[in-house]
């Protein structure tokens, strides 16, 4: 009896952060929803509906004003700080992946599509199993405007992909040209300062994933090739780093992520949210996919509004974006 009230317990918290979300999400739609809730989420009795808002607010580009009208920063640093993943020191063990000149052959089946959607979410999953298909690419105007990503993906004459690192979104505008931390592309530096070390999540010259914090001669050292800036890390050399469960407030996002097995096989995924047919999902759903498929070093990426997978030059997923696919100034790309 005792693991069914435990089942059903759980359910209900479910189906409860599902409820919260949805409202979340009409609020986000629309001024009238926005004028009328807001005050009762902040001043009413249910502090876990603030936490929802404020997490889930404070993780987007566009509607932080959600919280930032209604609280100062130490409300909502205190928040945000209470559901952050600490993994500031974690580093991933390059010598754990093999890859063989057999994995480095280019075949017809190097790329598989894998739909995970069920009836709570839709996802994605791309299969690479040659890695050194795998590369960063960039938008042609970088610093003063970004691409989208399907224009990215045939501007490289490439298979797929998916966005990666965060950007700035100077003056407002989204152009999406300016990305954050650190940028390298085929060995070069783009974006970086050298007095600074970042949180890398990148690929070095034996296509094996990197994921730590280095400097810019750090990552040469390590002869990294290609690499972005975001987080947090999901899995570090075979182990989840989030213990925290699904019930997470504000924790349900469309999500990008990007891993590693320990053959080689990159795992390119995404999950739509904010829409009605799928609300998202939070990062240890994200975890938990990248651990089912065999990930040994997992990521994650830009999410949100940037959330996009393109393969065989279609638009996989479903942006949320009202405007449709963002510019990007970065991705991950599958070349030829």
């Amino acid at each position: 009896m005792a693991g069914k009230r435990s089942k059903k317990s759980s359910s209900k918290r479910k189906l409860k952060l599902i409820i919260i979300n949805l409202v979340l999400f009409l609020v986000m739609q629309t001024a009238v929803g926005f004028a009328f809730s807001m005050p009762m989420v902040y001043y009413g009795p249910f502090a876990n509906i603030k936490e929802v808002v404020v997490t889930t607010a404070m993780t987007t580009l566009t509607h932080q004003y959600l919280a930032t009208w209604f609280l100062n920063d130490e409300d909502i640093n205190s928040i945000m700080e209470k559901y952050a993943v600490h993994d500031e020191n974690s580093q991933s063990d390059v010598n754990a992946i093999s890859v063989t000149d057999a994995d480095i052959e280019k075949k017809d089946d190097q790329v598989e599509l894998v739909n995970i959607s069920n009836s709570k979410v839709k996802g994605y999953i791309l299969l690479i199993k040659n890695p050194s298909m795998v590369k960063v690419a960039t938008s042609t105007k970088i610093g003063t405007q970004g691409m989208k990503l399907l224009d990215m993906v045939k501007e490289n004459n490439a298979i797929g992909g998916i966005n990666s690192g965060g950007f700035g979104d100077d003056g407002g505008h989204g152009t999406g040209g300016i990305p954050m931390g650190l940028l390298m592309q085929d060995g070069k530096v783009l974006y970086g300062d050298a007095k600074q070390t970042y949180q890398i999540i990148g690929f070095n010259e034996d296509s094996q994933m990197v994921l730590g914090r280095y400097t810019i001669a750090q990552a040469k050292q390590n002869r990294i090739k290609d690499a972005v800036t975001f987080g947090p890390y999901l899995v570090v050399n075979g182990q989840g780093l989030i213990k925290s469960n699904t019930d997470t407030p504000g924790s349900l996002q469309p999500r990008t992520a990007i891993g590693q097995k320990k053959d080689g096989t990159v795992i390119m995924l995404v999950i739509d949210g904010r829409q009605p047919s799928s609300l998202g999902a939070s990062l240890k759903d994200v975890q938990d996919i990248m651990l089912q498929y065999g990930a040994y070093n997992a990521a994650n990426l830009d999410g949100g509004s940037s959330t996009t997978m393109v393969y065989q030059d279609q638009i996989i997923n479903s942006p949320c974006s009202q405007y449709g696919p963002r510019s990007l100034p970065s991705a991950f790309i599958i070349t030829r």
